[in-house]
């Protein structure tokens, strides 16, 4: 099992991903709710909801929303929001405990992209979405985003031929726009819209006195010993010269399709 694949890794990640990933996530949940029409009468589903961001953007248009992931310690950060919108349960994606056609929009934001068996996760999707209803998914269309992609690129040129982290397979797959429109209509949608979304991650280089608290989530820096990862930060600190926040530029692909 891969450490993201790991319910565990997830349940000890959840207070740090709120603080540091959630924020940045959130402006792309903010776009795909914004793609479709969403009320008072909707009842929205969000898989693999992390600590929420698209929860609740899609509850502050008065939808009823379920938000599920596999890992307790996420489903606690989102019931600890304490939204009357928003429902947190601990569910597997990849077999939800859900009747068919239950949702009018059905999400996965950067989520079911991580699952192991990823088609059918999409395949669950479509199956707990009403007949018109719509199914949303982000992707990332590089190698990660953030302070993972930048880590990458830093690991490569530093210390090129050594391998890095793994990516998960959906990344690679659905990257390309012409195989993400064919997945989703394999998985049971229709007419699948994507576009490119592109938001800069903001690094607090003072943060980089801590960087842990930057990089720690990831495997190409637990996979350092201290004098590499003494190197990784004297690039980064050279690649942001004066300034006090290094901008990231990381894309995203957000399909949305009808069931």
């Amino acid at each position: 099992m891969r450490e993201f694949e790991n319910p565990d890794h997830w349940d000890v990640a959840a207070r740090h991903y709120e603080k540091t990933a959630h924020p940045f996530t959130a402006r792309y949940a903010e776009t795909a709710v914004a793609r479709i029409s969403l009320g008072s009468d909707s009842h929205v589903l969000d898989i693999a909801a992390g600590t929420g961001a698209l929860a609740l953007a899609a509850a502050r248009t008065g939808a009823k929303v379920l938000a599920t992931d596999f890992s307790p310690g996420m489903v606690a950060r989102i019931a600890a929001a304490g939204h009357p919108n928003v429902e947190a349960k601990t569910m597997d994606g990849q077999d939800l405990a859900l009747p068919d056609g239950g949702f009018d929009a059905v999400f996965s934001i950067f989520g079911v992209i991580m699952f192991p068996d990823w088609r059918k996760g999409l395949a669950e999707m479509a199956r707990v979405t009403r007949p018109g209803g719509h199914g949303i998914v982000a992707t990332w269309q590089q190698r990660g985003a953030a302070t993972f992609l930048l880590l990458g690129d830093i690991r490569r040129k530093l210390f090129p031929g050594r391998d890095g982290m793994e990516m998960p397979e959906a990344v690679g797959v659905l990257s390309d726009p012409g195989n993400f429109a064919r997945e989703m209509i394999l998985a049971g949608y229709r007419d699948p819209r994507i576009e490119p979304v592109t938001h800069d991650y903001e690094l607090d280089v003072g943060a980089l006195d801590d960087p842990d608290t930057l990089f720690g989530m990831s495997p190409d820096w637990t996979s350092l010993n201290d004098g590499e990862k003494a190197e990784v930060i004297t690039e980064v600190r050279q690649m942001a010269g004066e300034r006090s926040v290094l901008p990231i530029p990381s894309t995203a692909l957000i399909v949305v399709a009808q069931r």
